[in-house]
């Protein structure tokens, strides 16, 4: 068992984000669907990352890297089967089923940790009327073939926007237009627009309307340079740690970004932090913090960090719209409970949310990261603020998304020791 234990600290320093592995994700998959070289930049080495990158050279695509580029180069000529190992990346395994669908290509995707576990009834259900053959007991392993044909894809807009990402990344393929249309509101999105905008960069077109999009078909992506922007999810872990008592400048975020997760700024700044742009720098500085209430259906990664902080917040908050969080890489509403109970924080978990009393500091004690990156993270910062040492468990795991946040955590002023 792999741990940090960590005493308390206060961060201050400035640091420049990782890479938006939301971005990142969209940019490779468009990359390989060109035909031709493409150059991203500013993508990270994360497991997730890695596991996107082998699934498009499964395909049939060539990826080098030559400096501090990575190299993508598709000739459009694909493999006819693949083995496809997605590690535990929710947004590779569910970007590449219709892709693969799309471009006929027959793949057997397995995975590991929860992602076997997650759901995939949305393309179970959509994608074999419009072609795809699926084989499945209800996730991995499983089996595509077939191939995909244009038309009407109804889906409800609450589930994972990750499904309705893959599906615009693979319509525009089609020898015929399509559209998308949404039976219940849209959740998460911020993601889809972060979606839209890197198709735009690769010269793909799709037209929003009411209750969802319509996406030309015989369309091609075009190869480019792409620097890929920081990442505002991981950023909010570092807002957080200066709203408890630091203060911290962060470099690399663009205020314009169609990221979702930029409205952490403004959920610290409700909390009571000191929140200033200077030029292209945030900082970040703390403050007396006070409960607030979160719709976090649009936002749900950042629940995780927001209910660490909330812990440490003089009166209530109350976090709702959060159901789909109990499938993430744990059930991250019953780990944060967990995890910040442990610790004497007073935290109780609702069907699709949070209840949080705000205690002055955490007791010492040992909380369960369960093998996720966004708990252990939020943890790290909760901890900042304990009585004396805190042990966080299954700290590797920051590796999926951030493997040198505890460097960067440390450099900084922290005092983590990880084994």
């Amino acid at each position: 068992m792999n741990r940090a234990i960590i005493s308390p600290a206060r961060l201050c320093g400035s640091l420049t984000v990782p890479p938006s592995k939301s971005a990142a994700h969209r940019a490779i998959f468009c990359a390989a669907l060109a035909r031709g070289e493409s150059r991203l930049y500013n993508v990270s080495n994360s497991e997730d990352m890695r596991a996107t990158l082998g699934a498009i050279q499964a395909m049939g695509v060539n990826v080098t890297r030559e400096g501090d580029a990575l190299v993508i180069n598709s000739g459009g000529k694909w493999e006819d089967e693949a083995e496809i190992d997605c590690g535990e990346s929710g947004s590779t395994l569910r970007f590449l089923i219709p892709v693969l669908a799309a471009l006929g290509i027959s793949a057997r995707l397995t995975g590991r940790g929860r992602l076997p576990y997650r759901p995939l009834d949305t393309y179970l259900e959509c994608l074999p009327p419009h072609g795809a053959v699926l084989q499945s007991k209800g996730g991995l392993p499983l089996s595509i073939g077939g191939g995909l044909i244009p038309g009407e894809y109804e889906l409800p807009g609450n589930i994972s926007s990750q499904f309705i990402t893959g599906l615009l990344l693979a319509l525009p393929l089609l020898p015929g237009d399509s559209r998308i249309c949404l039976t219940t509101p849209l959740e998460s999105a911020g993601y889809i627009d972060l979606t839209l905008a890197v198709l735009r960069d690769f010269g793909v077109e799709i037209r929003t309307k009411e209750n969802g999009w319509e996406i030309p078909g015989w369309q091609q992506f075009q190869a480019r340079d792409y620097t890929v922007e920081g990442d505002w999810s991981q950023a909010a872990f570092f807002l957080a740690a200066g709203a408890l008592g630091g203060e911290l400048h962060i470099h690399g975020l663009r205020r314009d970004s169609a990221q979702g997760d930029r409205e952490c700024a403004a959920l610290f700044q409700r909390f009571g932090a000191r929140i200033d742009w200077q030029g292209d720098v945030l900082t970040v500085s703390g403050a007396p913090l006070r409960g607030i209430e979160i719709d976090a259906a649009q936002i749900p990664d950042l629940v995780p960090i927001l209910a660490a902080t909330a812990a440490l917040a003089e009166g209530r908050t109350i976090i709702t719209g959060a159901a789909r969080l109990r499938l993430k890489e744990s059930d991250r509403l019953a780990a944060m409970t967990n995890a910040l109970s442990a610790l004497g924080a007073k935290i109780t978990q609702k069907p699709d949310g949070l209840v949080i009393d705000g205690v002055p500091q955490l007791l010492p004690g040992t909380a369960e990261g369960c093998n996720d990156h966004r708990v252990v993270m939020a943890m790290a910062v909760a901890a900042l603020r304990g009585a004396a040492s805190t042990i966080i468990t299954d700290a590797a795991s920051v590796a999926k998304s951030y493997p040198n946040f505890f460097e960067e955590y440390n450099r900084l002023g922290g005092k983590a020791n990880v084994i």
